[in-house]
């Protein structure tokens, strides 16, 4: 067991060390770090920037991006070391996740009195003598709050959860509006405690390591504290401290934290800000805001940032290959026989296009995965295309689903359209004021069962003879 647990500094210090940090000097948190970040995130194989020495700021006062972008980071954030591929992940994290949960009981978050977190304790509330970055240019403030854990509790049974919710600067700093969508456990948290008592403690962590990032940023089971859950997948429990407001627990290590209350009828205009679908969401909405009486923080703090955008941004890569391995889990859980693998595309945010690779076993088999992983707790938000494909396409290249779409789907059967579903204030196709429902379509892309013995047979060449032309005639690999 590891026993020091998950230190965002320890962890920088490693990646430096196997060349996936790249620091950056002197830029601008007014959009330069939010556009430089954007560029890494393009790249073939993106790094974790460390920006330091930024305008308006002193060195060592520091803002981190891209921590989970590609698979050597997430690998090493997730316990599963420095050398891993997306095949890699993809192989281990088809049952670590569902193991996480199942084993988080043996890993509870452990209370301490001390920590470095505590270094500085602010009542004198002033966000921006952090470098917040402005991180888009149609962004409508500076948003603290990208790469956070947002902690609630829940006010019936206790339990703590952490939900990664957009957190913008309000009152010059002196508050900070929380979005929180209305189906998320922290806001099912908060409205439970605006009904016993007209008001909610709420605290965020606003940089750690990035094992807290992951678990606040995908679905963990409802019974399972996030915080447990990043014990088991680093394997040694989470020390935490209790807040001196509110007693929400907070990571001992975290550089920066905030506790207070929120209360119904406390709200600012927040927005626009650039969202993970790609597109600017709300329109100075009426948001909670946080009445902050606490400000902790380290010497030199790093603010964690994880800023959503067009895909590829921030944390796409991570929540595909996360919501791609906990989707396949729950899948073949349900029973459903001959689930091959389930890919989340980063095209669709991790969210809005799900692909489905099965081995066809019965009549209506594709249908039932079809609408079984439309609509699996972990896979419903925000969906808009489920696709089910055979076992001989691969899943994660949309240009082999798109031909199985163009030569195995009979418009007028094989697309169906489920209405009013699990929907989000962030789809650009939401108007203002609406009830955010939406729609999905499944798409049936295997070959007609009825047909599987007599369907045109796929015109290329075996693997067997590929491995014996390519072994003759190596130059045309590369």
């Amino acid at each position: 067991m590891n026993d020091t647990g998950p230190d965002l500094r320890r962890w920088l210090a490693e990646a430096e060390r196997e060349g996936e940090v790249q620091p950056i000097e002197g830029a601008h948190w007014e959009l330069e770090i939010g556009a430089l970040s954007q560029v890494n995130y393009r790249r073939a194989h993106p790094k974790a920037m460390l920006f330091d020495s930024i305008k308006d700021y002193s060195a060592g006062s520091r803002v981190l991006s891209g921590s989970v972008s590609n698979p050597r980071l997430l690998g090493s954030v997730l316990g599963l070391g420095w050398d891993n591929t997306d095949e890699d992940l993809m192989e281990i994290l088809a049952v670590k996740p569902g193991q996480w949960a199942a084993d988080a009981a043996k890993f509870r978050a452990v209370t301490v009195t001390d920590g470095p977190l505590l270094s500085h304790v602010d009542d004198e509330i002033d966000l921006l003598k952090f470098p917040v970055p402005r991180w888009h240019e149609g962004d409508g403030g500076r948003y603290i709050g990208t790469g956070c854990a947002v902690v609630t509790r829940d006010y019936d049974t206790g339990r703590i959860n952490l939900g990664a919710y957009r957190m913008q600067v309000q009152d010059d700093g002196r508050s900070a509006t929380v979005n929180i969508e209305a189906g998320k456990h922290g806001a099912q948290h908060l409205r439970r405690w605006f009904e016993a008592e007209g008001r909610a403690p709420i605290a965020a962590t606003l940089g750690h390591h990035p094992a807290y990032l992951v678990a606040a940023g995908v679905e963990v089971p409802g019974d399972v504290s996030e915080y447990d859950y990043v014990g088991a997948m680093t394997g040694s429990p989470v020390r935490t401290i209790a807040g001196l407001a509110t007693g929400l627990p907070l990571p001992h290590d975290a550089e920066i934290a905030i506790e207070g209350w929120v209360r119904p009828a406390d709200t600012r205009p927040e927005g626009p800000f650039g969202e993970w679908t790609g597109y600017y969401s709300g329109s100075q909405d009426p948001i909670l805001a946080i009445d902050i009486e606490k400000v902790y923080y380290r010497d030199d703090p790093i603010l964690l940032g994880a800023p959503p955008g067009k895909p590829p941004h921030d944390y796409s890569y991570m929540r595909t290959v996360m919501k791609s391995a906990i989707i396949t889990d729950s899948l073949r859980k349900t029973g459903l026989p001959g689930v091959r693998s389930v890919w989340a595309h980063e095209a669709g945010g991790g969210r809005s296009l799900l692909i489905v690779a099965i081995e066809q076993k019965y009549p209506g088999h594709a249908r039932q995965a079809a609408y079984l992983t439309a609509q699996l707790p972990n896979a419903a938000y925000m969906n808009r295309f489920t696709v089910v494909v055979d076992h001989d396409v691969n899943p994660r290249d949309l240009g082999e689903v798109v031909w199985a779409m163009c030569g195995r789907t009979n418009p007028e059967l094989d697309i169906e359209v489920m209405k009013r579903t699990w929907g989000s204030r962030v789809d650009p196709l939401t108007l203002p004021g609406e009830i955010p429902f939406n729609s999905r379509a499944v798409i049936d892309a295997c070959r007609p069962f009825e047909r599987l013995k007599d369907f045109p047979a796929v015109a290329e060449s075996t693997e067997e003879l590929v491995a014996s032309v390519t072994r003759r005639w190596p130059e045309v690999l590369g």
